[in-house]
């Protein structure tokens, strides 16, 4: 089976959040499992800095605003699974981010830039872009990659199937109407059972309408998505389709995010050897200038800094947290109100709270490693990454009951601690009160070593590679297929 993976980014070329992660990972795991798995990125700095082997496939031309455009067949560094890369200068390469400029403010074109890469995997399937290999299934990724599936479906003659994976329903590439034509598309799609969505285009509906089948990175989030709460205002179009969206939990790559062979970390360790866990908690302390305080819950965020994580609530409950013995270690970006709530949270508590405004790799295992507890407080979070990284290290997860973080860390109820089914500390409500109630009793189990190991040890034990997803992801393309 011939499987085209199409998104922006991929770890670790170019990286915003957790789509490059699962985007780095999938594609290989179905490669082991003998699936012809090919990737398609824009032809970002990073990307072409990267790739190995570049050759020019075809020679596009002008189109979508750039004055040239060539598709390059390449290599991946590391796993080196071919990937396509779309070269056209004039859109992708610049600095900043693939989707905002150095000063945070989205790119004016970025209809034109990510609408070209979806334009180009219909070309691929359609078997004219590469006579040499064309996919039987095109699976597209968030907004950026989502025209793929309306393109497939409207002007490409071929028997590929199209999977749309949503990752994240509240970003969902919203632009003018009157930007329209630059899409070469059918006028009839302008209407609210195509593209429109409230007097402006969206791509995110692109793939919930045209994909032959939805999925997202969660079972719960695929129920949430669904549900006015949760929907984003697209839950009428997801309702809507046919099909029903199905979930298929993310995985990580056990590779990367080992604790047994991570080199960022200050000593190594697994679940029989938990001594270099203390060592990396000592290590972190010393590095962020945290108080050697052996008592001390020592609780990381690894996140972007916005209201949809919970980090407003975090920020709510803190005054009461430290006084129970809580230190905190945030790394990230994002809203400024809340960056710059975390860096006064520092001034007040030196020693007890430490903030690192930015997004280092190594600082973020080295976070992971050292922390006991790592917060995911989320509003909604369609899987959360972050949480997995935390079982595999044996820092126990605390988390709101919601997405992908329901569906990957059980609570430490008396009943579930004694069945030996508990990974971690679950609250409900998106409410401060809620959150320290979890926290509270987190506190108290780490002052009972051997219950906390316990915890540590079903944590660790947890299964999280992407052998299972990249199965659930086989057999649905199968029905894909046989369906054509």
């Amino acid at each position: 089976m011939k499987v085209l993976h199409v998104a922006a980014e991929v770890f670790p070329l170019v990286k915003t959040g957790g789509l490059a992660d699962v985007v780095a990972a999938l594609p290989p795991a179905q490669a082991q499992q003998g699936a012809d798995v090919r990737l398609l990125l824009p032809g970002l700095p990073a990307v072409l800095d990267a790739v190995q082997g570049a050759r020019c496939v075809i020679d596009i031309g002008s189109c979508f605003g750039a004055m040239r455009v060539r598709l390059l067949l390449a290599r991946m560094p590391g796993h080196r699974l071919p990937v396509y890369v779309v070269d056209a200068p004039y859109l992708y390469r610049r600095g900043g981010s693939p989707y905002q400029d150095p000063q945070g403010e989205e790119w004016p074109d970025n209809l034109q830039r990510f609408a070209l890469l979806g334009w180009v995997a219909a070309h691929l399937a359609a078997e004219d872009a590469d006579p040499q290999w064309a996919p039987d299934i095109v699976h597209a990724h968030d907004w950026h990659a989502a025209m793929a599936c309306a393109y497939v479906a409207e002007h490409a003659p071929t028997r590929a199937a199209t999977v749309y994976t949503v990752h994240n329903l509240a970003f969902q590439g919203l632009f003018q109407m009157h930007d329209w034509p630059m899409l070469g598309l059918a006028s009839r799609l302008m209407s609210p059972s195509g593209l429109e969505y409230h007097g402006q285009l969206s791509f995110m509906k692109a793939g919930l309408a045209f994909a032959d089948a939805v999925t997202t990175v969660s079972p719960s989030y695929a129920r949430e998505v669904a549900t006015h709460e949760f929907g984003c205002g697209l839950d009428g179009v997801i309702r809507g389709r046919i099909e029903p969206v199905v979930g298929i939990l993310n995985g990580i790559d056990e590779a990367v995010w080992d604790p047994a062979t991570d080199p960022a970390i200050a000593q190594r360790y697994d679940a029989e050897r938990m001594d270099g866990k203390r060592a990396c908690r000592l290590a972190l302390q010393r590095e962020l200038g945290l108080d050697a305080d052996d008592d001390a819950l020592l609780v990381a965020i690894v996140s972007r800094l916005t209201s949809q994580k919970g980090l407003d609530l975090l920020l709510a409950a803190l005054p009461s947290l430290l006084a129970q013995g809580v230190q905190l270690a945030v790394q990230g970006t994002g809203e400024p109100a809340l960056e710059a709530a975390f860096r006064m949270a520092q001034q007040a508590h030196p020693g007890r709270v430490q903030v690192h405004i930015g997004y280092d790799e190594a600082r973020a295992h080295r976070l992971v490693a050292g922390a006991d507890v790592i917060a995911v407080p989320s509003r909604f979070e369609p899987c959360g990454l972050t949480q997995m990284y935390g079982l595999r290290y044996g820092t126990l997860p605390l988390v709101r009951r919601v997405g992908g973080l329901a569906d990957t860390v059980v609570d430490a109820t008396p009943e579930r601690q004694a069945d030996g089914s508990a990974t971690g500390f679950v609250f409900d409500a998106p409410s401060a009160a809620a959150l320290e109630g979890a926290a509270a009793r987190a506190l108290a189990l780490r002052r009972d070593p051997a219950r906390w190991r316990a915890l540590q040890v079903a944590a660790m034990a947890r299964e999280l590679s992407w052998a299972g997803p990249a199965r659930a992801y086989r057999a649905l393309y199968e029905r894909l297929c046989a369906a054509a």
